[in-house]
Formats: C-alpha cells, structure tokens, sequence
C-alpha cells in the first residue's frame, strides 16, 4: 500500500508559476513510476506528466510541454511538479499517481495509488 499526499495547490494569476509536491509513504518509493494528471469540473481526468523510477525518463502532455516538469527526489518520497506560464487552461484538480510498474506511463489506468488532489486555479 502507498499512501500519497500532494500539496502546494492554489490561486495564481496568468502567467505564474506554482510548484506541486507529492510526498509518499508506506513502500519503497523508487519501485514506482510516479504521475501527475488533473481533472477540470466536469471532464475527465487527463495525463499531465510522468517519471520513472530513478527520474531518466519523462514524459508530458503536449499542452503542457515545455512549461511543466516533472522530477522527484528518492531520497525525501517525494515527486514534484513544477509549473510556469500557467493559463486558465490549467485550472484544475491535479492528481499524483503511484504506477503499477517503475516506468515512466502515460495511461491512466496503469496508475495503481492515488493522492486526494490539490486544486490548482489559474486567474486570467
């Protein structure tokens, strides 16, 4: 069983940033590959990035390519990711996900453990 916390949501105006923290317990965190997807009201919930277990390859969404990146930290069960320009688009319930394997995957439905959610909204 993995246990999974995510923090650092909130209100950001256009073009900000905010940086979303993962935080992992209960078993050996580097046995996963970790993902983060969101869920605006309404819709589905979509993959936003993925890393595997010891962070060589990643993965994004193309609307978020090049202003989101994914990294995690082993040593401190942590995943993070980290987000600039952020549009109204970007409003939404971000998720993190623990994978059923230690690549680094897309699919939703590969993600075995999830967090509660941080809401992330971005003003315009």
């Amino acid at each position: 069983q993995v246990q999974l916390v995510e923090s650092g949501g909130g209100l950001v105006q256009a073009g900000g940033s905010l940086r979303l923290s993962c935080a992992a317990s209960g078993r050996t965190f580097a046995d996963y590959g970790m993902g983060w997807f969101r869920q605006a009201p309404g819709k589905e919930r979509l993959f936003v990035a993925a890393i595997n277990w010891s962070g060589s390859n990643t993965h994004y969404a193309d609307s978020v390519k090049g202003r989101f990146t994914i990294s995690r930290d082993n040593a401190k069960n942590t995943v993070y990711l980290q987000m600039n320009s952020l549009q109204p688009e970007d409003t939404a319930v971000y998720y993190c996900a623990a994978g059923r394997t230690t690549a680094a995957a897309t699919i939703l439905a590969t993600y075995r453990y999830w967090g509660q959610g941080t809401q992330v909204t971005v003003s315009s």
